[in-house]
């Protein structure tokens, strides 16, 4: 989301001290689906010309929080469709 509207410099916030080390490689990732997360983060940080993540503490997590779940939210509007139809002679029928 942050490269499709302009950012060309990622700060990122954690409140997750094991997935920042797994990031900045101080740790190993052992979960296969952990693994695949760091895979897409390698190759997407690349887009940016500079990438930072840090650690913060749980309690100043909101700001991150807010910021996930409207990353979510608008991920999942990509997936909808919505069709419109348009009735040239609409008409209501009463019905009994």
């Amino acid at each position: 989301m942050a490269y499709e509207v302009g950012a060309r410099h990622l700060l990122a916030y954690s409140d997750s001290q094991l997935v920042v080390k797994q990031i900045e490689g101080v740790y190993e990732a052992k979960k296969k689906s952990m693994v695949q997360y760091l895979q897409q983060i390698a190759e997407l940080r690349t887009s940016f010309k500079s990438f930072q993540i840090i650690q913060i503490p749980r309690e100043e997590n909101a700001k991150a929080d807010w910021l996930s779940r409207l990353a979510s939210a608008l991920e999942d509007c990509r997936t909808r469709h919505i069709t419109i139809q348009y009735l040239p002679n609409p008409r209501a029928t009463p019905t009994l």
